[in-house]
């Protein structure tokens, strides 16, 4: 991997894991079933991409640099599986990439860019596609805010949108020194794993449940009186109450089943 010919591009955060253990790892933890879709933003060089490709699963890629092409083409040759497409993950339409796929559930699995981790994270979730499986590489203060927890400084809105959907576990840390170039902070591999149907909480409209999740966090240092001004101040307010908090409170302070309850009492009675 160091002698590797290629400019790597800042503008596209472009860090390439350097040891084949971490790749092992990653997929190891992902645990891929048979039958399974495989999609994944960032191959760079393809050594991920090879270590999926051998599970024997359809492999889709998103590459936004065309002039890895060459190096991709080389890195897996003889892989049949494997779709390379050569654009910007956020610019497609990823239910339509997959429409000619036949699988039985999708796994994500990714070193994802530094520099648009959330937005990459943001679309999967906004896609509407049900995915079961994702475990990515990020830099480890994103992994803290995934994985926060009610109460602490790095628990904010992406926390509660994907604790929605998934379970979410910190896998193992990454040092910087495993990239070239190396990066200048350490990266950690997350997994979520999409919880059933049961597990989640049940909400009555999932569109003003995300949106006031949103505006609850809108100015991380303001209470819920300021962040909610937009919203049913009077409802939220009574229904604050029955859970035992009140507008004083900040965003930080309530859990995912807090929200539900929130959304669904405002849902309810607003009719």
């Amino acid at each position: 991997m160091e002698n590797l010919e290629f400019q790597f591009k800042k503008k596209y955060g472009q860090n390439f894991i350097k040891e084949a253990s971490i790749v092992e790892n990653i997929v190891k933890v992902a645990d891929i079933k048979e039958h399974t879709l495989l999609i994944e933003i960032g191959p760079g060089s393809g050594t991920l991409t090879k270590e999926l490709a051998k599970t024997g699963n359809n492999v889709l890629c998103y590459e936004i640099d065309s002039s890895l092409e060459d190096i991709l083409d080389k890195n897996l040759l003889g892989y049949s599986n494997v779709k390379i497409l050569f654009d910007d993950f956020l610019k497609r339409d990823l239910k339509e990439d997959i429409a000619s796929y036949s699988y039985e559930q999708i796994y994500v699995v990714a070193n994802l860019p530094y520099y648009i981790t959330t937005p990459i994270i943001m679309k999967l979730i906004e896609s509407k596609i049900s995915i079961d499986k994702i475990v990515i590489m990020v830099q480890k203060e994103v992994g803290d805010r995934l994985c926060a927890k009610a109460n602490t400084k790095d628990y904010g809105s992406l926390t509660v949108f994907l604790n929605y959907y998934f379970d979410i576990k910190k896998e193992f840390v990454v040092s910087k020194n495993s990239f070239v170039p190396k990066p200048n902070v350490d990266s950690v591999v997350v997994s979520l794993t999409r919880k059933s149907e049961e597990q989640m909480p049940k909400v009555e409209d999932l569109d003003y449940f995300f949106n006031l999740i949103k505006c609850a966090f809108h100015f991380k240092r303001k209470n819920l009186k300021n962040n909610f001004k937009e919203l049913d101040l009077s409802l939220l307010e009574e229904g604050l109450k029955n859970i035992s908090k009140d507008l004083t409170y900040r965003a930080e302070q309530l859990t995912l089943e807090d929200f539900a309850y929130l959304s669904n009492w405002v849902t309810v009675h607003k009719k």
